[in-house]
């Protein structure tokens, strides 16, 4: 798996995130390019913003029990799986703020290192090593950007 804290691998992915146009197409899926960024953002804003609610201790067991192996692990995401609420983008989004944001985002991760995340508590999973971390950031951009073919 690619790694977000390398500076090689993220000149991958901006490239790839750099490549997108507003009249990109998906290859599978409901969601718009515009969406899509939107939905990618999601993540960071987590993780930087702290502008969307923590799940509570009872859904945070479950994540933790349930979902949690399948997003830190390598296993790449299924086509057309379902997401969590908090992921669900509606309405059109403006295409090039999306994409600065996320540019940005990815951008910070890199700046601040593996270290910083190492044991840095998520959203909705607790505490997470580095490559729990890289797991999941690399895996869900990659699986997005896959979508609409780059």
């Amino acid at each position: 798996m690619k790694n977000l804290f390398n500076q090689e691998h993220v000149n991958e992915v901006l490239g790839r995130i750099e490549s997108l146009t507003p009249e990109k197409k998906q290859n599978w899926g409901k969601m718009s390019v515009d969406q899509m960024l939107a939905h990618l953002n999601v993540t960071y804003e987590m993780m930087y913003e702290n502008n969307h609610p923590k799940p509570n201790p009872v859904m945070k067991l479950i994540l933790v029990l349930l979902v949690k192996n399948a997003v830190v692990s390598e296993k790449p995401y299924k086509q057309n799986g379902a997401t969590a609420p908090a992921f669900l983008i509606k309405g059109n989004k403006d295409f090039e703020a999306e994409k600065q944001r996320l540019l940005g985002y990815v951008n910070k991760t890199l700046n601040l290192g593996e270290n910083h995340f190492d044991g840095l508590k998520s959203h909705s999973f607790g505490k997470l090593n580095k490559t729990e971390w890289n797991n999941m950031l690399y895996k869900h951009l990659n699986h997005h950007l896959s979508q609409f073919g780059v």
